[in-house]
């Protein structure tokens, strides 16, 4: 039975949001967006400057490195980063601008602005306000822009000068900007209607994406395994290209991980708001159809299975949270590949119990290097949850947090992550900050 087309609708939509190129870890570079627009809000460099941020956001700053910055870290390098650049419009891709020079022109500001760096007291996971000041023909201006929810999600943006504000929102709200519109609706999502929707799907729109997707994602992986990055746990996998089919498959979305937190300058396709979550949901997939030599259309429809299966389990768990989402990710991944196989809903949704069964409750202790290592456990749990269910075996409802029916076992998945795991989140966040 085909899908309603308000349904089809919905899927091609949520797909065309979540797959988009970012340049860098998606925090730092929200941070480095909002930075470009303060600057050409002000129209000058700032010489003061306050940043106000939820502890998730802290969280995911803190250790990683910014791309183009010649290896600094931390909420004032992706601050003086996106001053430097410039450049709003380009979104997720801000720091694309930068130039080798720039590095030092990052540190000059940041020798002469010492931006102040706060935590928000709110309830949003995702949450970015930052306020500058600057002398512009003489006289004092001062510009706020807030963020919220969503990486590039802006909720205002105003100048104020002598004594009056504007309100500057919709100047950057940029074409087809997502902004101007509420979301899709993530919450038609399930698991048998994405299967169907694979299955069906008119994939002229979304070749073009997955595409993109398959390009970018495989790339930096592939870098990842040619040089030598944070600790890289791709390589040591890969072992010269002497492993297996499963430890190639978490060697390459390993890989990517490598690079990409550790300063890489390619750009990666995100999903759920997270290049790692891209690469883990779409690397894997790409390695197994490669090496079974699979035609290019069961390939994109498995990378929908994968991507959508992913951002549905997120839906339930947030944006960000104490909950590692590379796991969902990884899950994602391993029903991608069992769509390869020829498995379709109910070899999916058994290969997905299994697999979240397995390593549910990973931690979310910021982005970093060792987040190569938590991608390469996701995807061997994915593909764990596969080899099971091909070899007749599974988990049973009332196995830990395991329930009869998929869909219940995922909304299980999203109040653990959700509520369960909500003090672990400010726990983890006071220890990172030394409290």
């Amino acid at each position: 039975m085909s899908l309603p087309t308000h349904i089809q609708q919905t899927y091609t939509a949520i797909l065309c949001e979540e797959l988009v190129p970012a340049m860098g870890c998606t925090e730092p570079i929200a941070i480095a967006y909002a930075a470009a627009i303060l600057r050409h809000a002000l129209g000058a460099d700032p010489v003061t400057l306050r940043v106000e941020l939820s502890g998730n956001i802290i969280k995911n700053v803190k250790s990683v490195i910014v791309p183009a910055t010649d290896g600094m870290h931390g909420i004032e390098a992706a601050v003086a980063a996106g001053i430097v650049a410039g450049c709003p419009d380009r979104k997720l891709e801000v720091l694309c601008a930068l130039k080798p020079a720039d590095a030092q022109r990052i540190r000059d500001f940041l020798a002469a602005t010492t931006p102040a760096v706060s935590e928000l007291d709110t309830k949003h996971p995702f949450e970015l306000v930052m306020t500058g000041e600057a002398t512009v023909n003489g006289q004092t201006v001062t510009a706020r822009v807030h963020l919220i929810d969503r990486h590039t999600n802006v909720v205002s943006v105003t100048r104020t000068a002598e004594g009056v504000t504007q309100d500057l929102t919709d100047r950057y709200l940029y074409g087809e900007s997502l902004e101007h519109t509420q979301p899709a609706d993530r919450s038609l999502l399930n698991v048998q209607d994405i299967v169907t929707f694979a299955e069906e799907a008119d994939l002229t729109e979304l070749k073009p994406l997955l595409e993109r997707q398959i390009s970018m994602n495989m790339a930096i992986a592939e870098e990842g395994l040619r040089n030598e990055y944070g600790a890289s746990i791709g390589r040591l996998l890969y072992n010269g290209g002497h492993s297996d089919l499963r430890t190639q498959a978490r060697a390459y979305a390993a890989a990517g991980s490598d690079a990409r937190m550790n300063g890489c300058e390619l750009p990666v396709c995100i999903i759920s708001g997270s290049g790692n979550q891209g690469m883990t949901a779409s690397v894997p997939v790409v390695v197994y159809a490669r090496k079974w030599h699979t035609d290019e259309e069961t390939l994109l429809r498995a990378l929908l299975v994968s991507n959508l299966i992913t951002v549905h389990q997120k839906t339930g768990i947030g944006c960000l949270s104490a909950y590692c989402g590379a796991i969902s990710a990884g899950c994602g991944c391993g029903c991608g590949i069992c769509y390869l196989a020829g498995g379709r809903f109910n070899e999916i949704a058994h290969t997905l119990v299994n697999a979240v069964a397995i390593l549910s409750g990973t931690i979310c202790d910021g982005a970093k290097a060792s987040c190569a290592a938590k991608i390469a456990m996701a995807v061997e749990a994915g593909i764990m949850g596969y080899d099971m269910m091909r070899s007749g075996r599974q988990f049973y409802g009332g196995d830990g947090i395991i329930t009869k029916g998929v869909e219940n076992t995922i909304r299980n998945i999203g109040r653990l992550a959700r509520d369960g795991m909500s003090e672990t989140d400010r726990e983890i966040i006071r220890i990172m900050l030394g409290e």
